[in-house]
């Protein structure tokens, strides 16, 4: 009876008798702590954590700060990575990707792992040390494996241990120079742009474009009629684009996964395409050329409030357990405020997220009365 248990499988809230359905209330210092323990630990709380809650002293500001700090101080907040982070970029991706083994004989199922737990350390090295949001887009160090270490052509690393190291020049920095980012956005024998541009605005920037209109052809593999040879993927695009319907979100999409497309499928740097030199420029929506990820970054970057508030969208809605709705947006707005406040520091945007009303109160469910003709809550 115990395993079969609701309450066994599933965390609870109760609600207080005197709430009328519709209505929020704050929950419990113990549902604080475990909903606390969860969105950090992925685990449930620790006896301090408890003892804290069982006290009624957690919900203080003095208690919760002193708690929440010593949490993310602990190994276990790599739980943020592995889980929190995973989801927000879309790790699990990658295993939907399979680069061609003809043209690709080196990629395997162990560098994906690696190039997965590259993204995880990252991430948890900014958590740990409180650095800025905007380090993932723009850090010049990485965390590798002698596997992944000679894919990326960085020298001097050996086992199968990860360990932090440098890069050498500025080919590679932070997310966009992961691999784990670069497979899931290829496709088997080629890369691809668009998935890479699509990719970019709806994980980073919070901006989904629309989905393709009826019957648009896909950009398949064809040759140049004059000289037989292959076309580039910016030549097809280019082909692609033509279409007036096709070029209103392309215009968007392109120029991010051009300056991206330097990075074959498996993320390696590379500066020919069917024997033809790359061309990776392009022109952003704001009228900012673009032709490397340096540049891209540097695009990105200049306008911080759209990343950050995407993340912020994606931390609260990983948080709470449910999708942000529009009724979150002000509290959104608040976190992304009082984040840039302290520099976009990575404990500014989860201690904010904590101290919200969505993380600290629900709201009363109503039960619901059919009769004929008539529902009523």
């Amino acid at each position: 009876m115990i395993l079969a248990s609701p309450h066994f499988v599933f965390r609870f809230e109760r609600v207080p008798p005197n709430v009328a359905p519709g209505h929020n209330y704050n929950i419990s210092d113990v549902e604080l702590a475990s909903r606390l323990s969860f969105f950090l630990w992925g685990t449930i709380p620790d006896a301090p954590l408890l003892a804290a809650a069982t006290s009624k002293k957690l919900s203080e500001p003095a208690m919760l700060n002193a708690q929440l700090r010593r949490m993310l101080a602990d190994p276990r907040a790599e739980a943020l990575s592995a889980r929190f982070a995973a989801q927000w970029l879309r790790l699990q991706d990658l295993d939907l990707v399979h680069p061609d083994p003809f043209w690709f004989p080196d990629f395997d199922q162990q560098l994906a792992d690696a190039m997965r737990r590259e993204t995880e350390l990252l991430f948890a090295d900014l958590v740990r040390r409180n650095a800025s949001l905007f380090d993932l887009w723009t850090a010049d160090y990485t965390f590798v494996n002698e596997r992944l270490a000679r894919h990326y052509g960085i020298p001097n690393v050996a086992g199968s241990e990860f360990r932090r190291v440098a890069y050498a020049d500025t080919v590679r920095r932070g997310l966009l120079g992961h691999g784990s980012i670069l497979v899931q956005t290829s496709l088997a024998n080629r890369t691809s742009p668009v998935l890479r541009g699509k990719w970019v605005m709806e994980v980073l920037m919070g901006m989904a474009p629309p989905p393709p209109p009826p019957g648009v052809p896909d950009l398949e593999e064809t040759t140049n009629s004059k000289d037989g040879r292959m076309l580039t993927t910016r030549e097809r695009m280019e082909l692609h684009r033509t279409n007036a319907i096709c070029k209103t979100c392309h215009q968007y999409m392109d120029p991010i996964g051009l300056a991206l497309d330097n990075y074959d499928v498996t993320g390696k740097w590379r500066y020919r395409e069917n024997g033809a030199p790359l061309d990776t420029r392009g022109t952003m929506y704001d009228g900012r050329a673009v032709t490397t990820p340096m540049d891209l970054t540097r695009s990105l970057l200049s306008r911080p409030i759209p990343l950050a508030r995407a993340f912020t969208e994606n931390l609260m809605a990983y948080a709470v357990g449910r999708r942000v709705e529009d009724f979150d947006q002000p509290a959104i707005r608040a976190i992304v405020r009082e984040a840039e406040a302290d520099g976009y520091k990575m404990w500014s945007f989860i201690n904010a997220v904590v101290k919200s009303p969505a993380f600290r109160s629900r709201r009363a469910e109503g039960t619901i009365t059919e009769s004929p003709g008539v529902t009523k809550p």
